[in-house]
């Protein structure tokens, strides 16, 4: 599913960008069951969030909260498993310690949160381990030139 952002000049115009588009079209393929992996970018909290303002910054992140939890909910519904987390940081320090705008990625660790019950996580992964942990989750073997490894503790 491609959704297209919408047609403003910054995106801190319209925080919520297409998430709630993406949410409507997703669900409907939730819904009729038609594939066993589900990737999704919910883009409006890096985006927004490079524009260094804190209450645009906010209100994406609550488009994104609300859409998060129709998807998490139709995905458990149906048994599913879901994966959150993101490549790096933004929103979570809009503005320097000194109150001006903070508009680059920052460094902070991204969490990363599996919804099967009874999983355990590695505290140290990388980016470069998410693919690996969904192929583990889908109980598909790992190529050998992915050099990742699962986040899931055995």
């Amino acid at each position: 599913i491609l959704i297209n952002s919408p047609k403003v000049a910054t995106y801190d115009l319209k925080p919520e960008m297409s998430a709630y588009e993406v949410t409507d079209a997703l669900l409907k393929e939730i819904e009729a069951d038609k594939y066993d992996a589900i990737i999704l970018n919910y883009a409006n909290p890096d985006m927004v969030g490079h524009s260094g303002k804190l209450e645009p910054t906010i209100k994406a992140i609550e488009a994104v909260d609300e859409c998060l939890g129709k998807v998490v909910d139709a995905i458990l519904a149906k048994g599913g498993i879901a994966i959150i987390t993101a490549d790096h940081g933004n929103a979570d320090e809009v503005l320097t310690p000194d109150g001006k705008p903070q508009t680059a990625h920052t460094t902070n660790p991204v969490p990363v949160i599996v919804t099967k019950k009874g999983i355990e996580l590695r505290k140290d992964g990388i980016l470069g381990d998410l693919a690996p942990t969904m192929l583990d989750l889908l109980g598909l073997p790992q190529p050998k030139e992915m050099t990742g490894k699962t986040l899931i503790k055995k």
